[in-house]
């Protein structure tokens, strides 16, 4: 077994330690392979990482080692390539480039989170909402899904489902600039309250696990500054190396799986698709938002 690599990546050179330790054990993906997966997926990874705090969650024995932590400051020493930025008393990384993707990735980081804010930036550019199911099989999630996708398409809105990668889907509403965090946190409560009053037996906005049963919850409030989401494209330290991923309405109608996508098919796929993400322009929220009740 070779205790060291060399990755190059732009023009530097990056030590690799331990190229051939398991990390997906079951998927038989190793730490090279890894780094040479994610790196042909970095085309598409990076533009949804850049302007956002990075956290990630570190795995030094692998994603079935049991051991693992989450990492918001950024790890010491940095090489030069690592860009930063400061957020209260956190060094946060900003993942902007392949040298410090391949970096991190050494050192066991296998999922990038990212913040919902833009640094620097008091206005979003997108809204989440964040479809969770209560079961880890959950053979209704995608039903849901197309449920959230036709009530947006009545108030003539056009999103885009992705997978998160773990049992959930995420529908990623890219937004014209104007409004502010509160006023889409009020648009995602009056559109999971209503999801939840004509489909009651499927949707929830309970926050407490206990007071869900096995219906599946509208998380409207993981959307906000200081609250992160995997990044599109980033990679799960699940069984299989699932890959959060972007999908088609008509994919979502099929039913297709979250596991269907994974670090060995995710590349090939979206060199065909390209970035399904890009595919929609910012929605103007602005007649939405003043139909909205003033108090919901």
């Amino acid at each position: 077994m070779r205790d060291r690599i060399v990755f190059r990546a732009d023009g530097h050179d990056i030590p690799v330690s331990h190229p051939d330790k398991l990390l997906w054990p079951e998927a038989g993906i190793t730490k090279a392979d890894y780094i040479r997966r994610l790196a042909e997926l970095s085309p598409w990874l990076l533009p949804h990482c850049r302007e956002r705090f990075l956290t990630t969650i570190r795995y030094p024995e692998g994603a079935g080692g049991g051991v693992s932590f989450y990492q918001k400051n950024c790890p010491e020493p940095a090489p030069p390539f690592v860009t930063t930025a400061m957020d209260g008393d956190i060094r946060y990384v900003v993942l902007d480039s392949l040298p410090a993707l391949v970096w991190l990735a050494n050192l066991g980081c296998l999922e990038f989170h990212v913040s919902c804010e833009k640094i620097g930036d008091p206005l979003p550019d997108r809204y989440i909402l964040d479809v969770d199911p209560s079961r880890e099989d959950e053979p209704r999630l995608m039903e849901a899904v197309a449920l959230i996708g036709e009530t947006l398409d009545s108030l003539g809105l056009r999103a885009v489902p992705k997978t998160s990668g773990a049992t959930g889907v995420q529908i990623v509403l890219p937004v014209a600039r104007g409004p502010a965090f509160d006023e889409l946190r009020r648009f995602g409560k009056f559109l999971s309250e209503y999801l939840v009053a004509r489909h009651p037996g499927l949707f929830t906005v309970a926050r407490r696990k206990r007071d869900r049963g096995d219906k599946i919850y509208l998380d409207y409030l993981q959307f906000y500054p200081g609250k992160t989401l995997a990044a599109p494209y980033t990679p799960r330290a699940r069984p299989g190396a699932p890959v959060s991923a972007p999908l088609t309405w008509e994919e979502v109608r099929r039913g297709v799986k979250p596991a269907d996508f994974h670090l060995r098919n995710m590349a090939e796929r979206v060199r065909k698709k390209g970035d399904l993400l890009a595919s929609v322009p910012p929605q103007d929220l602005t007649a939405v938002l003043a139909s909205l009740p003033t108090r919901i």
